[in-house]
């Protein structure tokens, strides 16, 4: 059985699809580490999506061991971060 000519008119090929500047799937976020009346920022750049836990411990600190805020309110370790933000950790227990 004949299947057709290869050298028959060919679709020329689309080009690749690329996305807009806007559509940038990694955010900024800042974390202030509050401890023993100092504090210390981490600006980090993440996927969106990324679990605010997965960024505490990026930067070292046991999310277990910490509340965090955003705006003065608590905010969940496991809330997704969708966009950029700045938060405040606050260790709720040291070594010793």
């Amino acid at each position: 059985m004949h299947r057709g000519s290869s050298k028959g008119r060919r679709e020329r090929s689309r080009p690749p699809e690329t996305l807009p500047l806007s559509a940038s799937q990694t955010l900024t976020v800042h974390l202030e580490l509050a401890r023993a009346g100092r504090s210390e920022t981490f600006t980090l750049q993440v996927a969106r999506g990324t679990l605010l836990r997965q960024a505490l411990r990026s930067v070292g600190q046991a999310a277990e061991g910490a509340a965090v805020l955003q705006n003065g309110r608590p905010v969940p370790l496991d809330l997704p971060l969708e966009r950029a933000g700045r938060f405040t950790v606050i260790p709720t227990f040291s070594g010793g």
